[in-house]
């Protein structure tokens, strides 16, 4: 092995590993976006470690944290009926009625297309939720993985997404399977991600979000710094 490749290597492990220092950090942040082999090393190095995670035994929740949780799940939804048009003048023969009327009708059915599909998912029971933790131990995040190429993803905290940078959901079904992608969360919202069809999710299956590239990762594996991380639990 080359010298080069051997610095390659173990600076991608100190990245993965979390061994950097803020500096050298955001240094390979910005040179993973255009380093062909840093990024690979990072990728190999993500998939080395994965065993890790798997060893890695799911920790007791803090008490009442479900109870928690659950109160922000309760929550009603904002801005469900923001925008809708208020109603025109009856008197009003300049045509704008019309018009006016024409897009409140758009939008109340776009509305009523969004709230239905909120209201079925809603009626799902989720097969398992998994708190997403930072390296403190803080809550974060909460996945809802339904089992049928659907899962909401919850953030908790406001996260800070840098301009040309996106995050990245993913979940570890099985080792032979690795990382799979449940798709991207650009902001720091509430969303339901369509993903792959993958086997049921199971009791402590490992869910997390990385921060990657606009675009999501290049290589179909986690590449970018993990943010946030935690095991599944079948809800209660």
């Amino acid at each position: 092995m080359s010298a080069g490749k051997q610095d390659i290597d173990e600076l991608a492990d100190e990245y993965v590993l979390g061994l950097l220092d803020a500096a050298d950090h955001a240094r390979v942040d910005v040179e993973i976006e255009t380093d062909a082999a840093l990024r690979a090393a990072v990728a190999e190095s993500r998939d080395r470690f994965l065993a890790l995670d798997l060893l890695a035994k799911p920790g007791a929740e803090p008490e009442g944290l479900w109870g928690r949780i659950a109160a922000t799940l309760d929550e009603p939804k904002a801005g469900i009926t923001a925008g809708l048009a208020q109603p025109a003048p009856a008197n009003d023969n300049n045509g704008s009625v019309w018009r006016r009327t024409a897009l409140g009708g758009i939008a109340a059915s776009m509305l009523l297309a969004v709230g239905l599909g909120w209201s079925l998912l809603s009626q799902q029971e989720p097969r398992v939720v998994a708190v997403l933790l930072d390296a403190t131990g803080e809550p974060q995040a909460i996945v809802e993985d339904f089992g049928n190429a659907s899962a909401r993803v919850t953030p908790l905290v406001d996260f800070t997404v840098p301009e040309g940078r996106t995050m990245q959901v993913w979940t570890l079904p099985s080792k032979e399977l690795g990382p799979v992608s449940l798709g991207l969360l650009p902001r720091s919202q509430e969303i339901v991600l369509a993903g792959p069809v993958l086997p049921q999710p199971q009791e402590a299956q490992l869910y997390e979000i990385t921060m990657e590239q606009a675009g999501g990762s290049p290589t179909g594996r986690p590449t970018g710094p993990i943010l946030v991380k935690g095991f599944a639990k079948m809800p209660r």
